[in-house]
């Protein structure tokens, strides 16, 4: 496994990172025992950052992942959780600093540890972005003062919101989703101004949720039907050619040196492991090629996310 420094933290994190949103069945129904063996097959296999929150699962994928990390040295993994999302709608966000705190709370009796090593901002999209620079984020650098927390961050679809963000209060890291794939590299263009800041970067959904898979995506995935339909011909012409487009998605996102971590969730520890093994096998150019010519009518065609003037 490769090691990438996050930024200004100076973190080494492995190349490929452990999403825990499939272990609060977010995709499919889990069983348990099967969300904690894929745990400890990423541990295992070279994988030292965990993702979660308590939008996953309705707060079950910590649960699941708190029994999953009982007895598991604490230095053995890097911790990320999230606070201010609760649910779907937007009247399930409270991005409140007292709201915050609680979360944190909370979140630690779940999962079972006394410190996280990243807290962020979930979502940030579907809040006010005044109130997330002046209250939400100032909350979480209190966490960190009581040592809570050992890195701060955001997260959020629209690509934008990060320097608009950035450019008012500093922050040591930053989650993106969807928009650094085959389909969407729009996160490409911040690249620079992130690498300026020193900021961490976790690029997460490098298979955008489904859509570049043989499966398809669920079916309440917000991608524009054209979207969709060039993914599900990206996916064909791959299986044409005895080959996987999942595969090919998970290999180019984690190519991109300046992106530190790449975050894949699954609940199989089947699959986690063909993963592992997948970013180390080159990557076929010629197959990529066509890939992308096929996808390129569609390339960073995004859907709307949270309130209107944040998108």
């Amino acid at each position: 496994m490769e090691y990438r420094t996050l930024g200004k933290t100076g973190i080494k994190v492995s190349k490929l990172a452990f999403g825990g949103s499939s272990l609060g069945s977010v995709f499919r129904s889990v069983a348990e025992e099967d969300g904690i063996r894929t745990v400890h097959t990423a541990l295992d296999h070279g994988i030292n950052l965990i993702d979660t929150a308590p939008y996953y699962g309705a707060t079950k994928a910590e649960t699941v992942l708190g029994k999953a990390l009982k007895g598991v040295a604490r230095d053995r993994y890097l911790l990320a959780t999230k606070v201010a999302r609760f649910g779907p709608e937007i009247g399930d966000f409270d991005f409140s600093a007292a709201r915050v705190a609680s979360s944190i709370e909370e979140s630690l009796e779940r999962l079972g540890v006394d410190h996280f090593d990243f807290i962020q901002v979930h979502d940030m999209e579907f809040g006010n972005i005044d109130q997330i620079v002046r209250e939400t984020i100032p909350a979480l650098r209190e966490a960190q003062r009581q040592g809570k927390a050992r890195f701060i961050g955001i997260t959020c679809l629209p690509v934008r919101l990060f320097k608009e963000v950035m450019d008012q209060v500093d922050v040591d890291q930053i989650q993106s989703y969807c928009h650094y794939g085959l389909n969407d590299t729009a996160l490409a263009d911040i690249l620079p101004y992130l690498r300026e800041k020193q900021v961490g970067i976790f690029n997460s959904a490098p298979l955008a949720m489904r859509l570049l898979t043989q499966e398809g995506p669920p079916s309440w995935h917000p991608a524009p039907a054209e979207v969709t339909a060039k993914c599900a011909e990206a996916a064909a012409f791959c299986a044409s050619q005895g080959a996987d487009l999942a595969k090919v998605a998970l290999q180019f996102s984690v190519a991109h040196p300046d992106i530190h971590t790449t975050i894949v969730g699954t609940a199989s520890p089947e699959r986690i492991l063909e993963n592992i093994h997948q970013i180390e096998e080159p990557l076929d150019q010629a197959l990529l090629s066509k890939v992308l010519e096929i996808l390129k009518p569609i390339h960073n065609v995004t859907w709307p996310s949270g309130r209107p003037e944040n998108n």
